[in-house]
């Protein structure tokens, strides 16, 4: 299936590694260009720039701060410049957690992963808008806790939630030219998620049906289709990719 991405430009944030790396290689595949956005790793984000490349589409890196909006101003303003200032897709998926039970979180660890994932999405969301042309997408990503909530990630999971109802707000305010979704991961075999195992109690992968964390891939294949002509019927939508999480 020709999903409609040949020639379009996105802007993919967190994409150094895991989700966002797939969802940089995956848009490539379908024939879009792809900024590399990323806060950590600049040889991560490179290594991926040069798999895009090798797959015949244009690349570029950007550095890029979710936490600080000047940063995202500027980061924005590099976009820009490099794709001649537009942008087809804008996936917003870089975030962070810090795991915590709520009687011990602290007001600095509340601020910062709320602040990254979050207020970062608004952050972005607002500065690539004049950058999006009529018929452009705009993916956010949030998590399965949005939905449940999870032990020591009441600042994560609360953050989450928050994006779930951004992402229907700004569809209702960019409709109809810009589509705005929301992918809603579980488990995923990230460094995110590996910690998440870790500092789990008991085993979070016993209430998944699929049995099994989920790939980076899997996740990157639907937020491609959300990006993407393919789903231009969809609006303000939360697609929930956990294998079967809500339903055990």
């Amino acid at each position: 299936m020709d999903l409609g991405l040949h020639g379009r430009i996105a802007l993919v944030t967190g994409a150094s590694g895991g989700i966002g790396a797939a969802t940089a290689r995956l848009l490539a595949a379908e024939g879009a260009d792809v900024v590399v956005a990323y806060h950590r790793g600049a040889d991560a984000a490179e290594a991926v720039a040069a798999d895009v490349r090798a797959s015949g589409a244009r690349a570029w890196c950007v550095a890029l701060d979710m936490s600080d909006a000047s940063d995202v101003q500027r980061a924005v303003a590099d976009v820009a410049s490099l794709t001649g200032g537009t942008l087809d897709v804008a996936v917003l998926n870089a975030g962070q957690n810090i795991l915590t039970p709520l009687e011990t979180l602290e007001p600095d660890e509340w601020d910062a992963v709320v602040r990254t994932n979050l207020s970062g999405t608004f952050y972005l969301l607002r500065a690539v808008r004049p950058l999006l042309r009529d018929g452009s997408a705009v993916v956010t990503v949030a998590s399965v806790a949005a939905n449940t909530g999870a032990p020591h990630h009441a600042h994560y999971a609360a953050a989450k939630a928050g994006i779930v109802n951004l992402t229907k707000s700004a569809a209702r305010d960019l409709a109809p030219t810009i589509r705005v979704n929301c992918v809603s991961p579980g488990l995923t075999r990230t460094t995110m998620g590996e910690d998440t195992i870790a500092g789990s109690v008991g085993n979070p992968v016993a209430k998944l049906l699929a049995g099994r964390m989920a790939a980076p891939e899997e996740i990157a294949r639907v937020i491609v289709f959300l990006a993407s002509p393919a789903a231009s019927f969809v609006y303000g939508a939360t697609f929930d990719v956990n294998g079967g999480r809500d339903l055990r």
